[in-house]
């Protein structure tokens, strides 16, 4: 295979029922690219065959690789991810497929200059959101909230779980990062700015998944605690050798 121009980095745990759908989705869209396209799947820590699954569909995608990170945690799939990718841009895309996976291309050249990190946002002006309750969206709101003034201010919506990188960023950002879990998002822009790369957002449709694992109450106080360890980390020089 060629050098991809994009890899596709989908974190998956206890995937088995979605992956399916979702594979067979990218690969009609990666049929219809002019360009080369490279996914990886990085299980971690599933109870299903989300693994084994992924490597039945790896022997008909030529495309596609599989790795296994036995530790549970999503900062930890999409940081082996990160590191594993070749492509030239290195997108992270959920196992749910909750943005059409043709809207990657809008994060990428032409349609984006030199794209240095590019997020998908669910606030951005022309950003739709599908089916999600109201309170979620309120909770969300309330996290970022919290994000802007502790850590990325002026960045909307960084939990959406579609984010690109060019490879330079990825491969200076990625090996810092300390967060295994869902801050992860935070940690890795927090950290690309302070190297100083731009981060853009980019206005996506989203559709809600009512298969959703994220646990609202729950993992905003956890993520909270995250956005303080991050501040700490940064003032201890944990982030070196990110220049200040």
């Amino acid at each position: 295979m060629d050098k991809p121009f994009l890899s596709i980095i989908i974190p998956a745990h206890n995937e088995e029922n979605r992956l399916p759908q979702t594979l067979e989705e990218i690969d009609r869209f990666i049929q219809s690219q002019p360009y080369a396209v490279e996914v990886l799947v990085i299980e971690n820590g599933s109870r299903d065959r989300t693994f084994e699954l992924a490597q039945e569909y790896a022997e008909r995608m030529p495309f596609l690789r599989v790795y296994q990170e036995t530790a549970r945690g999503k900062g930890l799939a999409v940081k082996r991810g990160m590191l594993e990718a070749r492509g030239d841009y290195r997108f992270i895309c959920d196992a749910d497929l909750s943005m059409p996976i043709a809207e990657v291309n809008r994060f990428l050249p032409p349609q984006l200059q030199h794209p240095h990190v590019a997020i998908g946002s669910r606030e951005a002006p022309g950003a739709v959101r599908y089916n999600e309750p109201a309170y979620r969206h309120f909770i969300g709101r309330i996290f970022n909230m919290m994000v802007r003034v502790l850590a990325l201010p002026g960045l909307q919506d960084t939990q959406c779980g579609f984010k690109l990188f060019s490879a330079e960023v990825a491969e200076k950002v990625f090996p810092l990062q300390t967060l295994a879990g869902m801050s992860f998002d935070v940690e890795v822009l927090y950290i690309a700015r302070m190297m100083g790369y731009p981060i853009v957002e980019v206005a996506i449709p989203w559709y809600f998944s009512a298969e959703s694992r994220v646990r609202l109450f729950e993992d905003s106080m956890r993520m909270a605690g995250d956005l303080l360890t991050i501040r700490r980390n940064a003032r201890q020089g944990v982030y070196s050798p990110v220049p200040r």
